[in-house]
């Protein structure tokens, strides 16, 4: 296994959440209009931001590694066209749940922003896929719509509990960023560790 490129992942990856909360907060506060008392209190802000982009970032990279650990199980224990089916209904049950879940759980809710929402994270998920494809194959289709949108729902049920819609945009659009760009360089990573083992082995033989 190349450690320098997962260090190199690792690292990457808190620079993106860092970005992409700077740039998520600094947008959302100049659409509302909000602004600092002096200097101080922007480098303040900014460094709040910088920090919770950071966080994001680890949280995002949990979930990643979580993934791969669930992926590898599941091929395991399912058999390939199986485990492709599994992650067909369970991407099309977590994007249901964003969608209309607190629809029925809560009363008197406004549907509009979880199916935004729901909608923001499909166009995600289709647009890494996409690419994912064009780098690979079409295997790498369900792989990745099911990491893009099953495994975000569940990164994302914390900030769903507050109920806050400022606070959702906040945590889904650095961490979609995150997903995306750790999902679209896995391959990469995955491929210099194999040829590595084979190196290895054409080296010893």
């Amino acid at each position: 296994m190349n450690l320098r490129k997962w260090f190199f992942l690792f690292w990457t990856a808190l620079l993106i959440g860092a970005v992409g909360s700077l740039i998520t907060g600094l947008t959302m506060m100049l659409l509302n209009g909000e602004k600092t008392n002096g200097i101080a209190d922007l480098m303040l802000y900014l460094l709040i931001l910088f920090g919770s982009g950071i966080m994001i970032s680890v949280y995002s990279q949990m979930g990643f590694f979580a993934y791969l650990i669930l992926n590898y199980m599941g091929k395991g224990v399912f058999p390939k066209r199986g485990w492709q089916i599994v992650q067909i209904i369970l991407t099309v049950l977590a994007l249901l749940d964003v969608m209309f879940l607190r629809l029925f759980v809560g009363e008197g809710r406004e549907p509009i922003s979880d199916i935004v929402l729901g909608l923001i994270i499909l166009a995600s998920a289709i647009v890494t896929a996409y690419v994912k494809v064009k780098q690979t194959n079409i295997s790498a289709l369900v792989p990745t719509l099911f990491f893009m949108i099953a495994v975000t729902a569940v990164e994302t049920i914390g900030v769903l509990r507050i109920d806050s819609n400022a606070a959702t945009i906040f945590i889904v659009v650095p961490l979609l960023m995150c997903n995306a760009y750790q999902m679209l360089i896995l391959h990469k990573l995955v491929d210099s560790s194999a040829d590595q083992a084979v190196t290895g082995k054409v080296e010893q033989a």
